[in-house]
């Protein structure tokens, strides 16, 4: 029996497989970059191991160091988590060589599936040779790992190169290799997944369908089960492919086979050989713990001949990234002040109350689980309830996934993976609440020492202004003081105080509940930024600057740029890298690069000045 588990991994997969650990009554080892020394997943473990360094190449992804953890930490057990080396084979030896439980296949199963190249070999399967113009639209994609990284869209051969090239880069930094391969795009294809769990017995389950069509940059946004609208038949021929791929390659533990279904016609992608993110729907519908499973089939346990029966209607979970993503998705980073969801929902998550979101790793702040008897349900509960969440911290996308999840072409089952492609600017545009800067100022008011001392002056006060920023758009709003309170045009006061502000509107009572963090005002659901009543002279930028949008580090510039070249509108400058993604600067106009302050591997923050591009 497994009496110490330590999960090679961070954030919410960690505090996840730790909740299970706890209620079997196994001990817990955590492992922790020096960026991570007071996260959630270091504190809430038994013991905590750091690995000195910040990056992932320098600490979850150094196996040694990992597997030198268990053996000090007394551990007798590994749980790779996902990402990071969750699907390394060489890491999975490691582990078992050093005399520790693998919660997870053999190193034999992991090599064989691991690389989407070789996958796709044993299902009979090529990636393309040589491509031509007749296979566009292309797609580069990286041959280990997962999560949409290292992965490229290619519609134009010119654009093959830089593709390559990218996905190669993007592919070593987040798995330690640089492999890809090409294959076709398909447009406007469904991405169902299949759950599978087999034990040492010969015994494989296929736990359902998945549906992980809503996706940025290829990474899921949106997950749900079981996938709508599959017609009985092809449901079944994905559970008969695979259990085929699981016996392939005598699987063992829990994974995940992905396809691509068009046309009630399903096309191999992959096959996962770990736990994936979206493992909280599977459980939801089949009413298991898939943890307690993979820790059971490592103990040499058996499953029972038959599978557990899909008997709890459907689930749907929702990701909630620090990111913009009416800005390319960029990540943002801050201190995350304050997160909490109503009761009726499930919280996956790797932060707590004033926890730094940094740049090493994903922007992934937590995942939202809905259960409900019917899909319409799910649906309408998880938008609900991300809606009433209070989320207090840095831009996020929880108004794009509220509103994904009440589009039409959602909630009628017929969306497919390019769904944001499609709806993203109009899902983006900003709607701020009209009245949410004025009770910003009002509770500003009130938490400052009246003006008027303890009195009030038969004279009619002066208006006052404050002036909050929105999604990029500036907003100024008035008030005054009166003997009865505050006053403001075409809006009646009802309560004012410096945390809640009643506003009657057209007869109709609102109320708006207020928390500052410096310059950072949350009113309900609105983020927004309080301006000073003068700007600064002094931070004005020479017209086509660069700036860095997100804290990074410089991994590339475009080939032969130098101060001076000639450049065009759009043209990619410099790659940043943050939250292990890969983000393009590109030019703001056609012109010249008059200055050039990035080179590769220089760090960056918000706001730092990259380049100059003039007009000419």
């Amino acid at each position: 029996m497994i009496g110490t588990v330590l999960v090679a991994n961070r954030g919410e997969i960690a505090c996840r497989v730790f909740r299970t650990c706890r209620e079997l009554g196994i001990r817990t080892v955590a492992v922790h970059s020096d960026a991570d020394a007071n996260a959630l997943h270091a504190r809430v473990a038994d013991t905590a191991v750091r690995l000195p360094g910040a990056t992932p190449a320098e600490t979850y992804l150094r196996g040694d160091l990992i597997v030198k953890a268990a053996v000090a930490a007394g551990a007798d057990a590994v749980h790779p988590g996902y990402g990071f080396l969750s699907e390394n084979a060489d890491f999975a030896r490691a582990v078992l060589d050093a005399g520790l439980v693998w919660i997870g296949p053999p190193p034999e199963a992991i090599e064989a599936m691991a690389s989407k190249t070789r996958a796709k070999e044993l299902m009979g399967l090529a990636p393309l040779g040589e491509p031509t113009e007749a296979d566009l639209p292309l797609l580069v994609k990286a041959a280990a790992g997962g999560g949409g990284r290292g992965m490229r869209i290619v519609r134009r051969m010119e654009e093959l190169s830089a593709a390559l090239e990218g996905a190669r880069a993007e592919a070593a930094s987040a798995f330690g290799d640089g492999e890809v391969f090409l294959e076709p795009y398909i447009e406007n294809g469904r991405h169902v997944e299949v759950q599978i769990l087999a034990d040492t017995h010969g015994t494989v389950w296929a736990l359902g369908t998945r549906d992980c069509s809503l996706q940025r940059r290829h990474q899921k946004v949106i997950e749900e089960s079981p996938a709508p609208g599959l017609s009985e038949g092809l449901v079944a021929e994905l559970h008969a492919l695979s259990v085929r791929a699981a016996r392939a390659v005598d699987y063992v533990g829990a994974g995940t086979v992905e396809f691509l279904v068009a046309d009630d016609k399903a096309q191999f992608l992959e096959m996962n050989t770990r736990l994936q993110v979206e493992h909280p729907v599977t459980e939801a519908v089949f009413d298991v713990d898939l943890v307690a499973l993979q820790i059971a089939v490592a103990e040499g346990r058996a499953l029972d001949a038959d599978q557990p029966p899909r008997a709890r209607g459907h689930a749907v979970e929702a990701r909630l990234y620090a990111e913009d993503p009416s800005t390319d998705w960029t990540p943002q980073t801050g201190t995350l002040h304050r997160l909490t969801v109503p009761e009726s929902v499930r919280l996956d998550t790797g932060y707590d109350d004033g926890t730094e979101i940094g740049v090493h790793y994903d922007p992934l702040l937590a995942k939202v689980i809905a259960h409900a008897p019917t899909r319409t349900e799910a649906l309408r509960k998880l938008a609900g309830a991300l809606e009433r969440a209070t989320i207090h911290g840095p831009t996020t996308n929880r108004d794009l996934l509220v509103r994904s999840l009440r589009h039409e072409e959602f909630t009628t089952g017929a969306m497919t993976t390019a769904f944001y492609d499609r709806h993203l600017p109009s899902l983006t545009v900003p709607l701020p609440d009209p009245y949410a800067p004025l009770a910003a100022a009002l509770a500003d008011a009130r938490s400052r020492p009246s003006r008027f001392g303890g009195g009030w002056r038969n004279v009619p006060s002066q208006p006052q202004n404050k002036r909050y920023e929105h999604a990029g758009e500036e907003h100024e709003v008035r008030y005054r003081h009166t003997r009865d309170g505050l006053e403001a045009d075409g809006v009646r006061v009802v309560h004012a105080d410096a945390r809640l502000v009643v506003l009657e509107v057209e007869g109709v009572q609102r109320k708006f509940e207020v928390t500052r963090y410096a310059d950072e005002v949350h009113v309900n659901a609105t983020r927004l930024r309080s301006l000073p009543r003068f700007p600064d002279p002094t931070a004005q930028l020479a017209p086509g600057s660069l700036v860095a949008p997100m804290p990074g580090t410089v991994v590339r510039i475009a080939e032969g740029l130098a101060e001076g070249a000639p450049v065009k509108a759009g043209e990619p400058l410099l790659w940043l890298e943050a939250m292990k993604m890969e983000h393009k600067i590109t030019a703001p106009l056609t012109g010249v690069l008059t200055a050039l302050h990035a080179a590769p591997g220089h760090q960056v923050t918000v706001g730092s000045l990259l380049a100059v591009v003039q007009d000419t």
